[in-house]
Formats: structure tokens, C-alpha cells, sequence
């Protein structure tokens, strides 16, 4: 476990390059566990395969000035290419993986829009049909208060006055019950 906690410092000295260039190569790492010690000092938790990938990395660069190298180095350098193939796989199927569970869920949040849209819609359509039956609803009400208006025939003077008169008799008459009425106190006085 303690192999696997290095400083940048340590690896990079493990290495002999600088501990930019430690940086640098972590950066192109997807998985970043950074974690301090008791002292503040980062430390990276790396798995063998990305302290491969790193050491792979920085031979890539040292290697280019050395051009005399015994086979065997080299068959050890294509079993890290391939450790860190592997691990470059794994990485993407990793972000593949995640791709994909983020288009689920756009998906989920497409398709909730869509029966919103349709929801609204409908309600729209039921807003402009209503509108569309009270204004035909008015247009009927003016057409019959216009009939109702020629239809009323100019009387002559002589009957208005006795159509007066025969509503203020209507009123009387009706007056006349609410005065009996007012006398309900009197139950028992007879």
C-alpha cells in the first residue's frame, strides 16, 4: 500500500526527471486521487498500471536520446505500452460508460419535455376553442338584441298611460301584503 502512495517528488526522483514533468504526465491521467500526508504534501495513490503509464511516458522522452537499447529492455517496454493500453482502454470504456448514463438521462429530461409541450398545447387549443364559442355566443346575443329592438312597436300615448297605470296598480297589489304582514308580533293579542 505504501508503494502505491508516492510524492510527485519521490517519483519523480525514482525517474530522474523533474517533478513538472511528473505533473505534466498526471494531468493526462482521468482518475485524479490527490490526497496530502501529514505533512501537506501530495501524495498520489497511483495503481501500478498508472505509475506504468507514467514511467512509459517519461522513457518515451528519455528514449529518444538514447539510441543503443539491449532487446531486452524492449520486450519490456512493449508489455508496459500493453499495461498501459489496457489501462487507456479501461479509461475509455469508463468514460463511455458515463457518456452514456448522461444521454439516459438527457434522454429522460427530453422526453418529460416533450409531454409538457404537448400538454400545453392541448391546453391552448381548449383556450382558443372557448374564446372562439363565447364570441360566437356574443355575436348571437347582439343579433337577437337588435331583432328584439325592431320588433318593438311605437305605442300611442293613449296606451302608455294605461299601461302606466296598470303597473302602478301592479305595485300597490303588491305593497298591500307586505303591510298585513307587519303585524306578526301580535300573536297572542287578539
Amino acid at each position: 500500500m505504501s508503494e502505491n502512495l508516492k510524492t510527485i517528488k519521490e517519483l519523480a526522483d525514482e525517474l530522474g526527471v523533474s517533478k513538472q514533468a511528473i505533473q505534466y504526465h498526471i494531468k493526462s491521467l482521468t482518475n485524479k486521487n490527490r490526497q496530502t500526508n501529514d505533512k501537506g504534501v501530495t501524495v498520489l495513490s497511483l495503481s501500478v498500471t498508472e505509475q506504468d503509464f507514467i514511467r512509459g511516458k517519461v522513457d518515451k522522452q528519455t528514449n529518444k536520446k538514447k539510441t543503443n537499447e539491449p532487446t531486452k529492455n524492449r520486450q519490456t517496454d512493449k508489455q508496459k505500452e500493453l499495461n498501459i493500453n489496457k489501462y487507456l482502454l479501461n479509461e475509455i470504456e469508463e468514460v463511455k460508460k458515463n457518456r452514456d448514463k448522461q444521454l439516459a438521462v438527457k434522454d429522460k429530461q427530453i422526453e418529460n419535455k416533450d409531454i409538457q409541450i404537448a400538454q400545453m398545447q392541448n391546453l391552448l387549443d381548449q383556450q382558443q376553442r372557448l374564446a372562439l364559442q363565447d364570441k360566437k355566443l356574443l355575436e348571437e346575443y347582439k343579433e337577437e338584441i337588435n331583432e328584439l329592438k325592431i320588433l318593438i312597436i311605437p305605442v300611442p300615448e293613449d296606451e302608455k298611460e294605461s299601461v302606466a297605470r296598470k303597473s302602478k296598480d301592479i305595485d300597490k297589489l303588491k305593497e298591500e301584503p307586505q303591510k298585513k304582514n307587519k303585524k306578526w308580533w301580535r300573536f297572542g293579542r287578539m
